[in-house]
């Protein structure tokens, strides 16, 4: 099993305006090693807030490889019919919704699946433990930024990609968003590289051996996603 997530944001840490307008503020370049990325995982795992608000393809496009399965979390069953990921027929898609959830509508090859579900969402580990059990053991989690908190709050992440546009938005929706810590003992401290990604900057963070001074993993049997 392996875990990565993805965020792309601006350097004072903004992934959208305050409208949700997101496109594009990374270059090419870093949207195609997103695909790349897209093109190594069995899935790719997205909120329901990033399918409705991005309408996303969630496709290899831009690389030579196969689509992973498309999987969407909507506990409360929120997202627009009208979706692509339900509607296009490009790729395998996973409608997940809460046990009392009812099956999404679209053409093309999507399946429903109903979980457990606390009142914050789904337990990322539980997520992932759905995805393992039916084969899907190269896990993407791409957005939006409550979605890949969660997941990283969990501990379940292996590798994080923070890929920085040279852009200061000064407002708008926040990147990753964890519990307040009073001190930086408390903080993350992964070891990471940084490459150039054209214009942009990415910072490959390991996760597997990063100092989380117990507040991830502390988090894993509360945050959900």
């Amino acid at each position: 099993p392996w875990v990565i997530a993805q965020l792309g944001q601006s350097l004072d840490g903004r992934i959208a305006t305050e409208s949700g307008a997101s496109h594009y503020i990374n270059a090419i370049e870093a949207r195609t090693h997103l695909h790349r990325l897209r093109a190594v995982v069995d899935a790719v795992v997205v909120g329901v807030g990033t399918v409705n608000a991005d309408d996303p393809q969630l496709t290899v496009r831009h690389v030579p490889g196969a689509n992973p399965l498309r999987v969407v979390l909507d506990p409360r069953r929120r997202a627009v019919a009208q979706a692509r990921v339900f509607n296009d027929g490009a790729a395998p898609t996973l409608h997940l919704v809460a046990e009392d959830g009812d099956a999404s509508g679209g053409a093309g090859d999507v399946r429903c699946c109903a979980m457990p579900c606390a009142a914050g969402g789904f337990e990322p580990a539980a997520v992932l433990g759905w995805l393992r059990e039916a084969g899907y053991r190269r896990v993407l989690v791409e957005g939006g930024g409550v979605t890949v908190s969660r997941f990283l709050q969990a501990g379940v992440l292996d590798r994080l990609h923070v890929m920085v546009a040279p852009m200061l938005i000064g407002s708008g929706r926040p990147g990753l968003v964890l519990p307040p810590i009073d001190t930086l003992d408390e903080a993350i401290r992964p070891a990471s590289r940084c490459f150039a990604c054209g214009v942009d900057t990415l910072f490959d963070l390991d996760l597997r051996a990063a100092d989380h001074r117990g507040r991830a993993r502390s988090g894993a049997s509360g945050a959900s996603a």
